[in-house]
């Protein structure tokens, strides 16, 4: 059997990666911190970090964005990647980074309290009030 295998980019190409291991299905976030970092709500899937291999690493600047967890964009095109918690041995990756197709498919919502105002979310899928909820 063939192992799983996704790949993907900043915009510029200066960080690639890849993953082998299944992905997690979408989540999209809306708290603010998310917003602000992508100018609308995030999607991401996971996959342990371990699976996750990087070319051009040292492009990657982390930004620790909370005592819980470091966001991983490049350097040198602004592109969001990663969001890094401190424990646990995931690392979520930016849905839009992927090459496609990417098999993706879309979970839930989270932190839907704090979404703004200007959209709504229409698409049926589950949607959570905070994260652990």
């Amino acid at each position: 059997m063939m192992a799983e295998r996704h790949t993907g980019s900043c915009s510029c190409g200066a960080v690639r990666f890849t993953i082998s291991a299944p992905l997690r299905g979408v989540i999209y976030c809306h708290c603010l911190q998310c917003r602000k970092q992508t100018g609308h709500f995030l999607a991401a899937t996971s996959a342990p970090e371990a699976s996750l291999a990087i070319e051009g690493a040292e492009a990657i600047t982390w930004y620790r964005a909370s005592d819980a967890a470091r966001r991983g964009f490049c350097r040198i095109c602004g592109s969001g990647l990663f969001w890094r918690p401190e424990e646990g041995g995931q690392i979520s990756i930016l849905a839009g980074a992927f090459d496609t197709p990417t098999g993706l498919v879309a979970a839930e919502h989270i932190f839907v309290e704090e979404k703004s105002d200007y959209y709504a979310i229409d698409d049926g899928l589950p949607q959570r009030p905070k994260w652990d909820d």
